[in-house]
């Protein structure tokens, strides 16, 4: 494993263990009692759109489980399994599937390193905000997901619009409260380390041990799918934030988020 990939892992799982107890605390009531929660709007309306009755579904950086147990659960799926490289969230997510009696499973694995079991095993992938800038190569990354699916798979990828990356946000140097809009950063490559921490899962400032992400154009996206065999199908941009960190320019005409999807040939 990857030194840097080893120093998210090991970042992942200190946040989660100093998790704010809010979170995560509204899993079970709200999968029981609604349909498609903890998705976007968009793309709660995609998935509704799909047939995903009987079928199998895998999630790739699944983080505590939410998302792949609303989509079984609501969707009727037969089986869904989630891929998390945080040990203590995947044992969370299990145990969020045993007590909603769903038929998921979680695997703590880093995506490069998937088992070859899973070739071929889905009908239907999701990933979702904050997956993708984990990994420094996304030939390799939607070579593993693209392996995993079965022929004529749907893919749908609901992330934070490459755009973003070109921007400060709170706790930066560049960052501007009236120029939120300005450009900072390298649109094409960029990589970045901190030890902020995850504020959104512990709801604390702390010196956590060092996360490092990396942005990706839409290029970089669109080709390490289309290098996979995956056919992209759709694209839908939005001037909305996914991320939490640019809600104050919502609506604003700047592309905040985006839906892609994809089929394999």
């Amino acid at each position: 494993m990857e030194e840097y990939i080893e120093g998210n892992k090991a970042a992942w799982e200190e946040a989660f263990d100093n998790r704010d107890s809010s979170w995560g605390a509204d899993i079970t009531e709200r999968i029981q009692k609604e349909d498609y929660p903890f998705f976007e709007k968009e793309m709660a309306e995609i998935l509704r759109g799909i047939n995903t009755e009987g079928k199998t579904i895998g999630q790739f950086c699944c983080n505590n489980g939410r998302e792949l147990l609303s989509l079984v659960k609501s969707g009727k799926a037969a089986k869904g399994i989630g891929f998390d490289i945080a040990e203590n969230q995947v044992a969370f997510a299990n145990g969020k599937a045993k007590e909603l009696s769903l038929p998921c499973t979680f695997e703590a694995a880093n995506v490069y390193d998937i088992d070859e079991k899973f070739n071929e095993q889905f009908d239907i992938v999701i990933i979702t905000i904050g997956a993708l800038c984990w990994f420094k190569d996304l030939d390799r990354f939607f070579e593993v997901v693209a392996r995993c699916m079965k022929p004529g798979a749907l893919i749908l990828l609901n992330e934070q619009h490459p755009c973003t990356n070109m921007l400060a946000v709170e706790g930066d140097d560049e960052f501007d409260p009236e120029h939120r809009k300005e450009c900072h950063f390298s649109y094409f490559e960029h990589e970045w380390t901190g030890n902020g921490g995850i504020y959104y899962m512990t709801r604390k400032s702390y010196h956590s041990k060092t996360f490092t992400d990396y942005t990706h154009s839409m290029s970089e996206i669109i080709t390490g799918m289309c290098n996979s065999g995956i056919v992209v199908t759709g694209l839908q941009e939005f001037d909305h934030d996914l991320s939490g960190g640019f809600t104050a320019i919502d609506n604003s005409a700047f592309p905040l988020s985006m839906i892609l999807q994809g089929k394999k040939l």
